[in-house]
């Protein structure tokens, strides 16, 4: 087995640990929340388009899959 796919799997486990330690700690993470998010509420229907809220999603997990490759 391609040890990459180890390293990346340690990783992931490694974020759901953290996550998980943060919801026990009732800590809220203003997911969805950010200036950049698009919300549209109407009467019977909302929208909602979290721009900023991928985008630092994506730069965090592009970082840490970068750090993990270095090993």
């Amino acid at each position: 087995m391609n040890t990459q796919f180890a390293k990346i799997f340690i990783a992931i486990g490694i974020i759901f640990i953290v996550i998980g330690i943060l919801f026990l700690l009732n800590i809220k993470i203003p997911f969805g929340k950010l200036p950049g998010d698009i919300v549209i509420k109407k009467e019977n229907f909302t929208f909602a388009f979290p721009l900023m809220t991928s985008i630092i999603a994506s730069v965090v997990l592009s970082f840490v899959i970068w750090i993990v490759s270095k090993f």
